[in-house]
């Protein structure tokens, strides 16, 4: 939402006339909340005055009704400061203020905010002034990513090491001296004997103090001002529940005559044990999640530091980021290709096996491209470059799986509403607790109500509650990039799923793309050789793969081709042109049926290819049908046994294909395959995917080509095969890095492991707070005498967070075929 009185520049899209202006003024004017608008032709933007109450996106909306766009563009911050989900949601509340910002979700375990905003509208240095406004630290997150993450997770633990081991060793002479007390036999009367109790408590002040100001000091700086902002957090309730305990302690050493008779008791045990335990939640949290990332950081270490470029006649070994395009780059063996770039001198194996994950080095000459992060094994190669920094593939690719890993997930929104109220609610029922102690508790009830309330704040944990989701989200996404898939977009994980029927492509998905001439029978008086001349003349025009079996056919058989005219292409049915004067055409039996041919005379030949599962073309000459040709498709290694795997997950399997309805069947019945959508025009696979979706439920879709991005689009979920078009991947959701279909039922399996995680984690989270807190506040007292000592509270809740992170970690593990530790 907007602040009073602000101002807004909309940028416009579309606008070409006055009509166009009058238009948009008219639509905004509509939107609740504005006051004025002024709309510029020239400038394509809109000026805006708003009062509170005007939400951006309604603005867009209205906009966009009347026919016209507003640009936006992304940006990412690096938060810092953010301890649990109270400090998310507060960060996104801020950005979400802003005007012009369109979105904004904010990931704990990543510490990253991703925000989508009007373009133009607010830049870096005012959403980080925002953030900074209310309490955390931000900067913005580099253009091309950068290795010094780990640095930082290094950095954190160091300190939180060093932290740790100073309050512990503070803590333990507090902890000896007054539990030991309790529990030692004689130790109580040793104390008092050689100590005193006044000479004890004053050791413990002194050492407590040196706890909670000195390490603990961590929390109070960020606790206390969070809470005078109304905005507190897990910080707020350490700093609340230390402080109290030590404050009421203080005034029992040093003013014990101001407290009720029999209330003077000390708990500087239970404020530095706090502190202690919950810095050691806090480092066991911090180095586990600094293995979430660690797929990121693989992928980072393939990047080659320098580059041996030839200029000038001279060699030099120069950073990364001085390599320009169209620069020659000298690779030599053994060495990993610094750059994408395409190979102009020399031969090579390239092991590619960190993109495709096949093991078998794949040849390479003048000509061939190669991919930043590939090994040269044997050769020297001289490459020149194509491209540099974060357009290189490698970096695409970490760019895909850092957006995947920052992915706020729709079953996120449950734990986004309880963190919203959580901490103040825990602050509200902490105090509830201490006065009904104090109101209704057995004697000493003031002792009895500040060691209850302290509990019940200790042992809140809005932390678990925060990283249940984003700590699976990253090692999901991670392992599953490991294995060759890449969530483009993670809300894919969730709704992959919900998946009932997986639809596929035929032509270079589920088989090699490459068909080949197989059969060829002419009708009577028509001579073979010189049909299939006229047939390759005018398919050579085209691009289409069975267009090149034909064209390579012919070639085979040294068959002279004759001149063309007159060239047009029948989308989805054929081609046609002019040889030497002579009208032919071929294509699919539909495209001949059209122009109203008989084709009985091929009607056995054609039930038997079929039958074959071979694809049956036809080819008239001057409008009379003159042969029939089989054109066969090998089937994917590994087609048969993904479809089998997607079986064993109970999902459905559908083909779509321009084939007949015989050749379609034929081999969907060698496949294994449910379901055909056979005879389907290239511009029909949207409505043929409506179709399985309104008999199946939700359905996926898995394309390679450019005739496939609007269906991978469409699709509730699109897997793009990444040794497909680009088009194709732009459009998809999930990209499918090797070719090998076996990967399909890999992000499926990884999909239900990682959401079987967030809902463990989820489990754990909400089941904890629901359970203890009731115990902290003393439930249990009065049927059988139990009550959770602060210390122990503070052990369980650094737990809690320790417990959510270790169980993501364990996707780590996540194998596709026995698919465990999930």
């Amino acid at each position: 939402m907007t602040t009073k009185s602000a101002e807004l520049r909309l940028p416009i899209e579309g606008m070409s006339c006055a009509s166009c202006v009058s238009r948009v003024e008219k639509a905004l004017s509509g939107v609740s909340g504005v006051r004025s608008v002024s709309v510029n032709l020239a400038s394509g933007s809109a000026e805006l005055a708003l009062d509170k109450g005007a939400a951006t996106g309604e603005l867009v909306a209205a906009v966009e009704k009347a026919g016209y766009g507003c640009p936006s563009e992304q940006l990412e911050l690096v938060i810092g400061g953010m301890s649990c989900a109270s400090c998310t949601g507060r960060v996104e509340k801020v950005l979400r203020r802003l005007p012009g910002v369109l979105s904004a979700t904010v990931n704990l375990a990543a510490g990253r905010a991703y925000v989508e905003l009007l373009a133009g509208s607010q830049d870096i240095s005012a959403l980080s002034a925002a953030v900074e406004k209310a309490g955390f630290t931000a900067e913005a997150a580099d253009d091309a990513p950068k290795s010094n993450k780990n640095d930082d997770h290094e950095r954190e633990q160091h300190s939180l090491k060093r932290s740790l081991l100073t309050s512990a060793v503070l803590t333990l002479p507090v902890f000896v001296l007054e539990m030991g007390s309790h529990f030692v036999p004689g130790m109580h009367h040793w104390v008092e004997a050689t100590l005193g109790q006044s000479l004890n408590w004053q050791i413990q002040f002194v050492l407590a103090t040196l706890v909670l100001f000195g390490p603990g000091l961590l929390f109070l700086k960020k606790g206390l001002p969070a809470l005078l902002r109304g905005a507190s957090e897990m910080n707020s309730l350490v700093a609340l529940g230390g402080l109290a305990a030590w404050g009421y302690s203080t005034v029992a050493t040093f003013a014990g005559h101001w407290l009720p008779a029999g209330s003077r008791q000390v708990y500087f045990e239970a404020a530095a044990v706090i502190v202690t335990l919950i810095l050691l939640g806090r480092f066991l949290e911090a180095r586990a999640k600094g293995r979430t990332g660690e797929a990121i950081q693989k992928l980072l270490g393939l990047q080659a530091p320098t580059a041996r470029v030839e200029r000038d006649g001279s060699t030099e070994d120069i950073p990364l980021e001085r390599v320009k395009v169209k620069d020659k780059v000298r690779v030599r063996p053994g060495e990993r290709i610094p750059v994408d770039g395409t190979v102009i001198d020399g031969s090579s194996w390239v092991d590619e096996s960190m993109l495709t994950g096949e093991p078998e080095p794949v040849e390479k000459g003048e000509g061939d491209e190669v991919t930043g992060g590939t090994v040269n094994n044997k050769g020297s190669l001289l490459v020149q470059v194509t491209q540099v920094g974060k357009q290189t593939r490698l970096a695409q690719i970490i760019r895909m799986v850092e957006q995947a890993q920052g992915a706020k997930l729709p079953i996120q929104a449950l734990v986004d509403k309880v963190t919203a109220v959580f901490v103040p609610v825990v602050m509200s029922l902490a105090l509830l607790t201490f006065v009904l102690w104090w109101w209704l508790g057995p004697e000493p009830a003031l002792s009895f109500a500040l060691v209850n309330g302290v509990a019940v704040l200790i042992i809140a944990c809005p932390c678990a509650m925060g990283l249940a989701t984003p700590t699976s989200i990253m090692v999901g996404t991670g392992r599953a990039a490991e294995l060759g898939v890449l969530f483009r977009k993670g809300e894919a994980l969730q709704a992959l799923r919900a998946v009932k029927v997986i639809a596929f492509d035929k032509t270079g998905t589920l088989t090699e793309g490459k068909p080949e001439l197989t059969d060829l029978e002419t009708a009577d008086g028509v001579e073979k050789d010189g049909v299939l001349a006229r047939i390759a003349a005018v398919e050579q025009r085209s691009e289409h793969p069975i267009a090149e079996a034909l064209v390579a056919a012919a070639k085979e058989r040294n068959l002279n081709l004759p001149e063309v005219s007159e060239f047009d292409t029948v989308t989805g049915m054929g081609v046609r042109a002019k040889v030497d004067g002579v009208r032919v055409e071929v294509g699919a039996d539909r495209y001949l049926k059209s122009l109203n041919m008989d084709l009985s005379v091929f009607a056995d030949t054609a039930k038997r290819l079929a039958g074959e599962g071979k694809t049956p073309l036809y080819a008239a000459i001057d409008g009379q049908p003159a042969a029939i040709l089989a054109v066969a498709d090998r089937v994917k290694e590994g087609s048969p046994e993904a479809i089998a795997a997607l079986h064993e997950q109970g999902l459905k399997v559908a083909m779509i294909t321009g084939d007949n309805k015989g050749t379609a069947r034929a081999i969907a019945d060698e496949l294994g395959i449910d379901v055909v959508e056979a005879e389907v025009m290239p511009d029909g696979k949207v409505e043929a995917l409506e179709h399985l979706r309104q008999q199946h439920g939700t359905v996926a879709f898995v394309g390679d080509g450019i005739n496939d991005a609007p269906a991978l689009a469409a699709a509730d979920v699109g897997l793009a095969i990444g040794t497909g078009t680009d088009i194709a991947i732009e459009s998809a959701q999930v990209v499918l890095m090797r070719g090998d279909l076996r990967s399909v039922p890999q992000a499926l399996a990884i999909s239900h492991a990682t959401l079987r995680n967030i809902r463990q984690n989820l489990f754990w989270a909400f089941a904890y707070n629901v359970c203890l807190i009731p115990v902290a506040a003393g439930v249990l007292y009065p049927a059988f005498g139990l009550l959770l000592s602060p210390m122990l509270a503070a052990g369980a809740m650094a737990l809690s967070s320790v417990f959510v992170v270790s169980n993501a970690l364990r996707l780590k593990r996540f194998s596709p075929t026995g698919q465990g530790a999930s």
